[in-house]
């Protein structure tokens, strides 16, 4: 965890290693499920996984260590993917970075009405306001939450937005991937 400041909560320092791995891949790029494990669990529980991670040689002992699923579906509704999702207990929480386009607040009151989805996507895909921005958020069996934005028009990490309640429709579809 090359930029996360040591003196965030462990899902806050997940959040950013996440969004530190896909700035480095690059932007439009598809939506990325991860795992969040305990690391102190990982290594007692997994030593060859947990090596293979580099986990061995870090001197932290407490986080939470991003394990990437395999590819999200690109051929189905992202929050109909979400709810065929089901975690061992080894998995102490998950995250998902996806890329979209958002608009100011401003423009509200500037969208047509009747729109279909197909629509309204394109809509704000040709407005002169929009912005694309990659979101990753994070939320933890045991209900805490987490998220960055990142604008693809300030590519930084000194620039990455944190907080829990940033993408809250997202955190929630997270959160239903541990219920029963």
């Amino acid at each position: 965890m090359s930029n996360t400041p040591m003196a965030a909560s462990p899902l806050t320092r997940a959040v950013l290693e996440i969004d530190e791995y896909a700035s480095g891949l690059g932007w439009d790029q598809p939506a990325r499920l991860f795992a969040l494990v305990d690391t102190a669990r990982l290594r007692a529980r997994e030593p060859s996984l947990a090596a293979q991670l580099g986990l061995l040689d870090e001197p932290e002992t407490t986080g939470l260590t991003p394990i990437e699923q395999d590819e999200v579906p690109t051929d189905r509704p992202l929050d109909d993917f979400l709810g065929t999702i089901a975690w061992p207990d080894a998995v102490t929480g998950c995250a998902l970075t996806v890329e979209r386009l958002m608009l100011p607040p401003s423009a509200e009151a500037q969208v047509p009405q009747g729109l279909g989805e197909a629509e309204l996507a394109q809509w704000v895909a040709d407005h002169p306001e929009r912005q694309e921005v990659r979101m990753t958020v994070a939320v933890l069996r045991g209900g805490g939450r987490e998220s960055a934005l990142r604008l693809r028009e300030k590519d930084s990490p000194t620039e990455v937005l944190t907080g829990p309640d940033l993408v809250p429709g997202l955190a929630e579809a997270l959160a239903a991937t541990f219920e029963d």
